[in-house]
């Protein structure tokens, strides 16, 4: 029986999705991004999931799209084909917290699926690279200036050079870069961070940050999840128990 091309687990609140494809490097093809798609839209609808990891294999994050079958489709004239494309996609479409946990080489379609998710994290290991210039095609150009900024976006585009971890948490590309051996840890804390809050907030909060970095109304939107959210049993929940904590000194 063949392995799956995606693992998911959920346990704590954190919905994890490994990518197994760990021969090719967890290239994308139309199975494997299939796979991504199918996996987000469980946990999506999936109320014990409050936060997403998505994590490579083997020390590999994702080598980008497969090129064996992204070339037999160009020949065909295709032009619409890019399951890495729609598995990116999807992965930035759902509403709640997402963070990559990046080991290894994320380049290509895998640095796009990184730069789609909240936040990054990755090992000393981790390589990201947006080669799309070299490939005759636009990588990452819409998503990459809102992290690092554009001058900097159009260097790594234009030239498709290799970028380190450290490189990658001095610009902003990663929220952290850490040694191999506290990696897991790293990843773990910060998603049980997150796991710990509110569902409902952190849906309101990321859908009010997206809207703020793409020029939305962000300061209605939090004055409307404010007037939402404020009174209401998780607020109420919340509130006390964060109360008890302060009164009794815990």
């Amino acid at each position: 029986m063949a392995e799956p091309l995606v693992v998911t687990t959920v346990a704590g609140g954190v919905g994890r999705l490994r990518l197994n494809r760990a021969d090719k490097r967890n290239a994308i093809t139309t199975e494997l991004g299939a796979a991504i798609a199918e996996a987000m839209v469980a946990f999506d609808e999936d109320d014990a999931v409050v936060v997403i990891v998505i994590e490579g294999t083997d020390g590999s994050f994702c080598a980008g799209a497969d090129m064996a079958e992204a070339n037999a489709e160009n020949l065909k004239g295709n032009r619409r084909f890019d399951p890495a494309a729609r598995a990116a996609a999807r992965v930035a479409a759902t509403p709640k917290p997402i963070i990559a946990a990046v080991d290894g080489p994320a380049y290509g379609a895998g640095a796009l699926i990184a730069c789609s998710c909240d936040i990054r994290i990755a090992s000393e290991r981790a390589r990201f690279r947006f080669p799309g210039s070299e490939y005759g095609l636009v990588v990452g150009a819409a998503a990459l200036p809102k992290i690092v900024g554009g001058p900097l976006a159009k260097e790594l585009i234009f030239t498709g050079r290799v970028v380190g971890a450290e490189e990658a948490a001095r610009a902003g590309l990663v929220n952290r870069a850490v040694p191999l051996a506290e990696f897991a840890g790293a990843v773990d804390e910060v998603a049980n961070a997150i796991a710990a809050a509110s569902p409902l907030a952190l849906r309101w909060g990321k859908q009010t940050i997206d809207a703020s970095v793409n020029g939305g109304d962000a300061r209605g939107l939090e004055q409307q999840a404010d007037q939402l959210l404020r009174g209401g049993p998780d607020h109420i929940a919340r509130f006390a128990q964060a109360t008890r904590r302060i009164v009794g000194g815990s």
